[in-house]
């Protein structure tokens, strides 16, 4: 059973990491990015690949377009899951040091988690992408739920979330950090990513404690190091994984 499995690696460990992809958040409805229905597979509905609409020069240039998509496929009113949650309680107990994670839907947060390392920036704060000033949350959701662009009150420049775009690099910081947690870790798991988006994926190979597992529903180019792979939804296996550990 991979849940008793998991649940005695958690609580041989001290210093557990949490690396996550877009995998943790779809079974809140979050869409991902390469499933048939997935981000990446929506070119029909805008004419350009997400990869062109989600950059920078393309923002610059057609902020109009980049809020039509971002209404689309980042406004959907989802909760944390059961994996989120996992990870808040195990954190609390004081066996897992931080959650790594690649998503921008702040859904870590809102499960309770205190120290989350978001690689790819985050959709709760915006500033503008011409003075750089920020701009209050709200301001910019009654824009953009209004269908419209947040422009920036001191120069009119359009206003963006603080994501990480295509064209630009993780922001100032946050790999080192990222790299020192998990260098640190006696215990890694990643979950829900497939190990393919760098410079994000290759802060796996700073690994070298006991135990690293991967849950994640297809293969990834680091599944030779795993001590333990599941493929199986995450929020159900980590739920059942804190059953068993109460009863360890």
């Amino acid at each position: 059973m991979p849940a008793k499995q998991l649940a005695q690696m958690i609580k041989e460990s001290d210093n557990i990491v949490f690396f996550g992809g877009a995998g943790v958040s779809t079974e809140s409805g979050v869409k991902d990015y390469r499933s048939k229905d997935g981000i990446y597979n929506t070119e029909k509905d805008f004419g350009v690949p997400p990869e062109r609409i989600l950059s920078r020069s393309f923002f610059a240039e057609n902020p109009e377009v980049f809020y039509d998509f971002y209404r689309k496929y980042f406004m959907s009113d989802v909760k944390p899951n059961s994996a989120h949650k996992a990870l808040a309680k195990l954190e609390e107990m004081g066996k897992l040091r931080a959650v790594i994670t690649q998503n921008v839907d702040n859904l870590h947060f809102a499960a309770g988690s205190k120290n989350v390392i978001e690689l790819h920036g985050n959709t709760r704060e915006f500033y503008c992408n011409s003075c750089k000033a920020d701009m209050p949350y709200a301001d910019a959701m009654n824009a953009i739920t209004n269908g419209g662009v947040p422009r920036c009150v001191h120069c009119a420049g359009a206003v963006r979330p603080r994501v990480v775009m295509y064209e630009e690099k993780l922001h100032e910081g946050v790999p080192e950090l990222a790299m020192g947690y998990i260098a640190n870790a006696d215990m890694l798991i990643v979950g829900g990513a497939s190990l393919l988006v760098n410079p994000a994926a290759s802060f796996i190979r700073f690994f070298g404690g006991k135990h690293f597992v991967i849950i994640n529903k297809q293969e990834t180019p680091y599944d030779y190091r795993a001590e333990l792979i599941v493929r199986e939804n995450i929020g159900e296996l980590l739920e059942r994984t804190m059953g068993e550990y109460g009863r360890l």
